[in-house]
Order: structure tokens, then sequence, then C-alpha cells
């Protein structure tokens, strides 16, 4: 029987962990169709989608990067930001995100128009930032997602 020596144990070791990782950060990047069951299919083909963020619509033309967006996950809290890229034009997705977002109960607070878009969003106890920024060849969206813990409708100045 050959012995198997500790520095070959830590090298398997941690290829095992580092594809349990990646298998991990796709599960829980998996899009969810509207309606809650998993995206799939040509039925579903223009519906927009959830994706970490269970209350923030995306179109489903916004393509994930998964190596820029970090999202923790605990109970009862979700929170950080998502980077997706698309050829959508800029106008069409701010349009997208102020209507959707009303449907899932957050309001408009401020935005912040220009080739940098920024769309300001709050619930009870989280804010949703929205940038929507032109590149030369894409439009890049991210979506950052926080808690709350401050007096609602308290604004910027005291």
């Amino acid at each position: 029987m050959q012995k198997i020596s500790g520095h070959r144990v830590w090298l398997i070791i941690s290829g095992i962990m580092a594809a349990l990782m990646l298998l991990c950060v796709a599960c829980s990047s998996t899009p969810k169709a509207t309606d809650g069951s998993e995206a799939q299919g040509k039925d579903e083909k223009n519906a927009p989608l959830y994706y970490d963020f269970d209350d923030v619509l995306v179109p489903r033309d916004l393509k994930l990067n998964t190596k820029s967006s970090f999202v923790y996950h605990t109970s009862g809290l979700t929170a950080g930001v998502l980077v997706f890229t698309s050829k959508v034009e800029r106008s069409s997705l701010i349009q997208f995100f102020e209507n959707n977002m009303a449907k899932d109960n957050w309001q408009g607070v401020s935005s912040f128009k220009s080739p940098r878009t920024l769309l300001i969003f709050q619930k009870e106890n989280r804010w949703c930032v929205i940038n929507v920024t032109d590149h030369n060849w894409d439009t890049l969206v991210e979506i950052w997602a926080a808690p709350f813990g401050g007096q609602s409708g308290s604004g910027l100045l005291k």
C-alpha cells in the first residue's frame, strides 16, 4: 500500500473544497422565474427573473457576472451586489426598474440620471441601489441590496 504525503492530502482537500464552493456559487445564483419555479425552457423566454434578491426583478436579457457579484445570506437577511451586463439600452433598463420595483413594494427615494444612472429604493428594512452605466459595447447594471436600521424617511440631512 502506498502512503500519501501530507502535502498531497492537503491539495486533494483544497481541490474538493474549491469545487464545492464553485457549485454553491452556481446554485445560489440560479435565477428563478417570476412564479417562483426554476427558470427554464422557451415558455418563459422573455419573462424577467429573480436572482438572489427575491424582491428585485431583473430583465432576462441581463447576463449575471458571477465573478464580480457577491451575496451574503443569513437567516432573514440577504445583502450584497449582483453585477450584470447587457446590450439593452440604458433608458429601457431604467424604465424597467422604475416600473417593477414598485410592484415589489419598493419606494423610490431618488435618482441621478446621466450616462451613469443611480436609482435608489427603500423598503421598511432595506435599501436597494441600482447603478446603470453605459460602456462602449454594453451596459453594466449593479444591484446593491443592504439592510436598513435607521428611521424611514429621515433623509440625508439632519
